[in-house]
């Protein structure tokens, strides 16, 4: 074994450019099991979600934080959590997770969980937000039908609400994955068909809160981001059983993204995971494309290593970015920094083993991919 190995990385400076906050009340179990799953349903009858490999990398490591022994069983875990309270919970692993920069997204159920603001505090770490595209939509709509406007206004009505989040927010993301699919024209829709689409739309509305699922209006509010030269993250692969995976591949991007090329936009492919080589492969072959892998880090658990080493194989090392896309139960955070700072020690081990590789190389590649990665591509 090289005597250049890497111990740990253990204080590596970290941006983790997507997350979201944390549930601040105490859970019940039911509650709990459902933040630690991306289904939308309970496990089977007689089981339960601890059985997985994110529920036993929590009885692994989160377990110590909350001082009891490693492999605590899931009853001792959650009475636990309910002795020390939410607040010391989400304190001490927030905190214990050692990030340095949070880039929080707030547009997925942020009247259920912490604030970019209380977030960072939890955390002790500075913050910057990322706006959800087809939220914002979807709330300028509510009001702009609740007041008369017409159809064709809306999209305008959009775009200046967009504006004027854009003026503090360092960058944007869209759910076209779930909404429509990744299989879309990748052309830039005209006015006239943007007023048809919401006419159809606004028809439609039903219920306190309308969902955009209509691609034209997806496109449109992706080339408002693309002309507008912004970060733009997308959701890729694994996610909510809502999504179609076969349709969340991002190769199906492939035109949009020459298209965007020379436009000063940069896009960030989130998770990816199971399409964390295509994604790789994107970013070598388009300048513009980043990508993480950063949901299924967790989801993975005992297995991240091996993810993280394969989502190394054609992404250039100054394009792979790290996130936790953690949500609601602060074991994410944690869970999601140590199992990535291991992963990519132990991936950078393995590369000085097999091919010599000097130690302040390993390590200069890891400082990139931990935070200066993220931070040009944000333009921090």
């Amino acid at each position: 074994m090289s005597t250049n190995q890497i111990e740990n990385l253990d204080s590596l400076r970290l941006f983790d450019h997507h997350c979201h906050g944390v549930v601040e009340r105490d859970l019940g179990r039911e509650e709990f099991e459902a933040l630690i799953s991306e289904s939308s349903r309970p496990a089977a009858a007689g089981c339960t979600r601890f059985d997985t490999q994110v529920g036993f990398a929590i009885r692994r490591h989160c377990a110590p934080v909350l001082d009891l022994p490693a492999f605590a069983s899931p009853e001792e875990y959650l009475q636990r959590r309910q002795e020390l309270g939410a607040k010391t919970v989400n304190t001490r692993l927030l905190q214990a997770a050692s990030i340095d920069l949070l880039g929080i997204e707030t547009g997925h159920a942020p009247d259920t969980i912490s604030s970019a603001t209380q977030t960072a505090a939890l955390a002790s770490a500075e913050s910057v937000e990322i706006i959800r595209l087809e939220r914002i939509a979807e709330e300028v709509a509510l009001a702009h039908a609740a007041a008369g406007g017409k159809p064709e206004q809306l999209f305008d009505a959009i775009v200046t609400e967009l504006e004027l989040r854009l003026e503090s927010a360092v960058g944007v993301k869209s759910i076209a994955a779930y909404r429509c699919g990744l299989d879309f024209c990748p052309d830039r829709p005209t006015a006239v068909e943007i007023t048809a689409a919401a006419s159809d739309w606004m028809r439609g509305f039903t219920g306190s809160h309308p969902r955009l699922d209509d691609p034209v209006l997806i496109r449109a509010l992706l080339w408002f981001a693309i002309e507008r030269g912004c970060a733009i993250q997308l959701h890729i692969g694994y996610g909510d059983d809502d999504v179609d995976l076969h349709r969340c591949n991002p190769l199906l991007l492939t035109r949009l993204l020459r298209a965007s090329i020379d436009s000063g936009a940069r896009f960030m492919l989130l998770h990816c995971y199971p399409f964390h080589r295509e994604a790789g492969y994107l970013a070598d072959v388009f300048p513009h494309v980043y990508c993480d892998v950063g949901l299924a880090i967790n989801y993975t658990g005992s297995r991240s290593e091996a993810v993280i080493a394969e989502s190394l194989e054609l992404t250039p090392f100054h394009k792979a970015l790290f996130s936790s896309d953690a949500f609601g139960a602060s074991e994410l955070y944690y869970l999601g920094t140590l199992l990535f700072r291991r992963g990519l020690a132990s991936t950078l081990n393995r590369f000085i083993e097999l091919d010599e590789w000097p130690h302040d190389e390993a390590m200069r590649v890891a400082k990139m991919i931990g935070y200066d990665n993220a931070a040009r591509a944000y333009n921090l």
